[in-house]
């Protein structure tokens, strides 16, 4: 490694500088700010802890996104965190432990193996909301509408939001009782949306039955239409997928007149990223970005591999993807610049400031520097015996 080379970073891995860094920060407070409006309380899980615990109840495709190491106190294997879900889930189930409505937010950096989408890095800023406690409707759409409104923080110009219902899956491969690597391959051609690859594995399967339904309903997606094309698709079938249907119908009407501005439609065979949820789920999108701003869901069985089950609900978002497509006003440089020389007066009247406002002390080395420059629009003149803020000229 060349004396050059030793300050470069990993592929994926970046310094986030200003005024990035800032832009970013506001954009955290005010999303978190937002969700302790709504009664959820802020937690700050660790960045690692050991791999039964990030891995509980969560699926294979967490585990491949996980980096792992050997802790040297104990010699047992550890991970940096790449989803804050589970430890969400696990703060729930152990750590607290009350009964009743839990809601729980939080923020911080995630770790990944590889970039999820060829437009983002391997160090996302997830933020996110939990909803423990609650089997209800109503818990799902709070956490969908909470989810909507930090959107509207984050000055998103526009959002599409598709639901999907991860039993309609679930309730049809079980019913059609393929082998364990026939499953998987079906799961993976579902997530990627390949249909060539499903009419390869279902094709075979004849009209009415369970894995034909399967190849049919991974070509529906859409508003309204879609919904009623999977109940065609979907008649006659167990009672439990039409209940799936109605749930779907009822939370787009609702969502609707919520959200006037935001478009819906229905993906049912949505399962990327979705190994641990349960019920409804849904992700948000904006045109022109290829994968989901926002997504979250319902995941009623985490808890319950953690040893103690939990109806729960959530969403999460990245921070950073949201500062990049958000369309937020800049906030304009809001600083006081402050000379250098040393004067009692001065010193009192930089702390007076400073309880306010950004000041920033020119040093001796700031000769001729421009106090605009280092983001300052006033500065502090002195005038008798007195110092007064002006706008710089």
């Amino acid at each position: 490694m060349t004396v050059s080379d030793r300050w470069l970073l990993p592929d994926g891995v970046e310094d986030i500088l200003p005024p990035l860094a800032g832009q970013i920060e506001s954009l955290r407070r005010d999303v978190m700010d937002t969700c302790q409006r709504w009664g959820y309380q802020l937690v700050i899980p660790p960045l690692i802890e050991y791999l039964e615990s990030l891995f509980t109840g969560t699926g294979h495709d967490l585990e491949l996104q996980t980096f792992k190491l050997t802790d040297q106190l104990t010699g047992r294997m550890m991970g940096v965190r790449a989803d804050m879900t589970p430890q969400a889930a696990r703060i729930d189930a152990h750590t607290l432990g009350q009964d009743g409505i839990t809601r729980l937010c939080y923020a911080g950096h995630v770790l990944h193996t590889r970039p999820r989408h060829m437009l983002t890095g391997r160090t996302p800023i997830q933020a996110g909301c939990e909803l423990f406690g609650s089997a209800s409707e109503s818990a799902d759409m709070e956490v969908i509408s909470l989810m909507l409104e930090a959107l509207r923080v984050a000055g998103l110009p526009s959002v599409h939001l598709d639901l999907a219902h991860v039993s309609i899956y679930e309730s049809l491969i079980g019913e059609a009782e393929f082998d364990r690597d026939t499953s998987a391959a079906i799961f993976d051609a579902m997530a990627r949306k390949s249909v060539p690859e499903l009419d390869g594995l279902l094709g075979d399967c004849p009209s009415g039955s369970a894995g034909a339904r399967l190849r049919e309903l991974a070509r529906v997606s859409g508003g309204p239409e879609a919904l009623a094309e999977a109940r065609r698709i979907l008649e006659g079938a167990s009672e439990n997928l039409g209940a799936a249907l109605d749930q779907l119908g009822r939370v787009a009407r609702m969502l609707e007149s919520d959200f006037p501005e935001v478009s819906f439609g229905f993906d049912f065979c949505e399962l990327r990223g979705y190994n641990y949820h349960t019920g409804l789920v849904f992700a948000a999108y904006v045109p022109g970005h290829g994968d989901s701003v926002a997504k979250g869901g319902r995941y009623d069985a985490i808890g319950s591999d953690f040893g103690r089950a939990r109806p729960a609900t959530g969403f999460s978002l990245d921070i950073r993807a949201l500062v990049t497509l958000g369309d937020r006003p800049v906030r304009p440089a809001r600083a006081v610049w402050a000379p250098a020389e040393r004067d009692a007066v001065l010193e009192q009247k930089i702390s007076e400031l400073r309880k306010t406002d950004t000041v920033v002390r020119a040093l001796p080395e700031d000769n001729g520097e421009d106090p605009a420059a280092r983001g300052c629009d006033r500065k502090l003149v002195k005038q008798g015996d007195h110092w007064v803020v002006q706008a710089l000229g």
